[in-house]
Formats: structure tokens, sequence, C-alpha cells
């Protein structure tokens, strides 16, 4: 084992877990565990799905690197777990994380904050039969969004084009979540762009243009082929890559998110006006994942990358001294 990071300590890639994107964490945290140990990190994969994380602090893990997305992952409870445990982790601590899970709560904060998103409106899950459909078509128009408020990876997304289709698409939402966001369609260029560190060292790495078949990023056009296509260096006017990186550093730090993050947005084709979609705070690291493929461009390697996220691994609120009797 080498020695050039081995300050680094006895590292744990939390891999797989219990949401609905656990096959998708399991390509992550392969794809992290390798590249950290071809770096010489004594890294080891951990699956919170079939271990107590008790384990890792009865085993002396120094750090881990969560490669986990979705619930029990990436919305603050495994942080809160490592904060109690004090073993010093990557990303966003526990309210930037569950903040940025859920949707609604985002939206929230960005609007407070005057950072653009698409209109919106929520409906609870033991509610939506009686949503007034006509009404809610009139307020958001067609097409319309409807998405689970905390779930990831396009799981439940619907585009709905024409009113009949608003039951079905509010149904399938509902058996994925408590929460249904129905949001305002944002016709124009889908693009991405993530986020490496903290206030204000943080930095957007560059935009990627996103191109998916006849529109459509759903989850296996995200994961699963290769018809999508990603243009990096991103083809938009410069002025215009540059005012999505500033926004989309505004929407990062407003939301006190730190390490590394991924914003999903979509630029208005007439106005050009940019609408955050969303943030991933433990976004893909998988071989058709978008942050290792920015970084790419920025002269980052996955290798780099990965190890860069480790040396960042921290605990928001530091042990406290013991007292002196």
């Amino acid at each position: 084992m080498s020695t050039l990071h081995s300050s680094l300590g006895k590292v744990a890639v939390l891999m797989g877990g219990r949401s609905a994107e656990r096959e998708v964490s399991l390509m992550s945290g392969q794809g992290v565990l390798n590249a950290l140990r071809a770096q010489g990190v004594d890294a080891h994969a951990f699956d919170p799905a079939e271990r107590d994380l008790v384990e890792l602090k009865q085993e002396g893990f120094a750090r881990c690197f969560i490669a986990l997305h979705g619930r029990f992952g990436e919305d603050g409870t495994v942080q809160g777990a490592l904060e109690l445990l004090g073993i010093p982790y990557t990303g966003s601590g526990v309210m930037a994380s569950s903040i940025a899970i859920d949707k609604t709560m985002t939206k929230r904060v960005w609007i407070a904050e005057g950072v653009p998103t698409p209109a919106y409106v929520l409906v609870h899950r033991d509610q939506w039969r009686e949503v007034d459909m006509p009404a809610l078509v009139m307020q958001l128009g067609l097409p319309m969004i409807v998405k689970p408020a905390s779930e990831g990876s396009s799981i439940g997304v619907f585009k709905v084009m024409t009113a009949e289709q608003l039951p079905l698409a509010l149904a399938q939402a509902a058996a994925c979540d408590a929460d249904i966001l129905c949001e305002q369609f944002i016709a124009g260029d889908e693009v991405t762009c993530p986020v490496l560190g903290q206030g204000d060292q943080a930095h957007a790495l560059p935009v990627i243009r996103i191109v998916a078949p006849e529109g459509n990023y759903d989850y296996q056009n995200k994961y699963f082929t290769d018809d999508t296509q990603y243009l990096v260096p991103c083809g938009l006017p410069a002025s215009e890559e540059q005012a999505i990186q500033d926004l989309v550093l505004k929407a990062y730090r407003v939301l006190g998110c730190k390490g590394w993050g991924r914003m999903d947005v979509m630029i208005e084709a007439v106005t050009r006006q940019p609408y955050l979609l969303e943030i991933n705070t433990s976004p893909g690291m998988t071989g058709h994942s978008l942050v290792p493929m920015s970084a790419r461009a920025a002269g980052i390697s996955y290798e780099a990358l990965c190890v860069q996220l480790l040396h960042s691994a921290a605990l928001e609120h530091a042990a406290p001294k013991e007292r002196v009797a």
C-alpha cells in the first residue's frame, strides 16, 4: 500500500444504502473505491443497508466518502450519524443536505434569496385525488413536470403533456413520496453545472449541455444508454455560461452546501433566462456521471477528483474539548 495518502487513514466508501437509487449508488461507490485504491488510499466498501454505522467507529475508520444517493444517504440522516460518531465525511452537512434533498424546501430558500426557479405547486400524497386539476393546469400550464419532492436520478418524474395524463402522473409520484412537486415546464436548453469547495472558496466547474433523445433525459437515458449527448465545452456564449456559473454558486452558498454539488438548470429558449431545478449534494460518480465529466474538462482526473473530495471531508461541529475537573 502506497504512503502517498496514508495521512487520510482508513477510509470507508459508503455505497448502496436503502434508497430507490441503490443501484446507481453501488456503481458510483465502486468507481470511487477503485480510484481511491489506485491512488494508494486504504479504502474499503461499506454498505449501510447491510451493516450498522456503529461498525465504522468500532473498525477504526478515520473518514467516509459518501457515495450514497437519495434517502438515508443524501438527506442529512447519515451525515447526522457521522457527526455523532465523530467521523469526518465528504459533502454537505446535516442542514444543507436535508434541505437540498427536498426540492420544495430548496425552492422556498432559493425564491427567498432571489434565485430563479420554475413556478410550482406542492401536493400531498393523501390529497392528490382532491386536487382541482383544471386549476392546476391553468396555474402551471402544459406541459407540466410532476415528480416526487425527495427522489433523485429522475425516478418517478413524469412530463404531463395533456390534462388527461395528470391523474396518472400524480398517482405515480405519490407511490414514490409523501410530497409531490408539480412544476412549470421550462422549454429550452438543459444544462448542469458542478461546484467544488465551500463558502468564498467554492468555484463552479464547466457547464455541460445535455441533449437527450427527444428531450427525454430519464433514468434509462441517464445511466444505461449512450444515446444522450453531453456537450462540454457546452457551446453556449461565454457570457451565458459565466452567468449560469455565477447563479449556481449563489444557489449553492445560500443553502450552505460544502464539498461538492451539482445543479440542474433549464435555460428558457426565448428569454435565455436560466431557471434552477434542483441540487444534488452527493452527485453520481458512475461512468455516465456528469461531475467527473465536467472536472475532466477542467483538467481534473476522476482519481484526482476523488482524492480532492476525500481531503475535504470534515465535521460540521468539532468534538468539544474535555472539561478540566
